[in-house]
């Protein structure tokens, strides 16, 4: 199993990515409490909901790619697949500052 090192550099790029989705969700939703920024009051309830089925997801896709013989860079990917999703959609959503 040869692993090209762009591969580990591709999936560093894409978790960097996403852990900057996730400070600029941080960002949004610190800034709504403490009334700067416009979000929906249940946006504290979704942000502790949203957390278990998302890493269920993660853990889940990512014990399936290694079920099926995967490459490690590939199983990292699987894993941040649906974390990435979640925090970018956040992102977008958050950014708009609608209530």
């Amino acid at each position: 199993m040869h692993l090209l090192p762009i591969a580990y550099w591709a999936l560093g790029v894409r978790t960097a990515q996403m852990l900057a989705e996730a400070q600029t969700v941080v960002a949004f939703r610190v800034m709504g409490m403490a009334g700067g920024w416009p979000v929906s009051p249940a946006e504290n309830t979704r942000m502790v909901l949203e957390k278990g089925p998302a890493f269920l997801r993660a853990y889940g896709e990512a014990a399936t790619a290694a079920m099926k013989g995967k490459r490690p860079d590939e199983i990292a990917e699987a894993a941040l697949r649906p974390i990435s999703r979640k925090t970018r959609s956040n992102a977008k959503r958050l950014s708009r500052g609608r209530r």
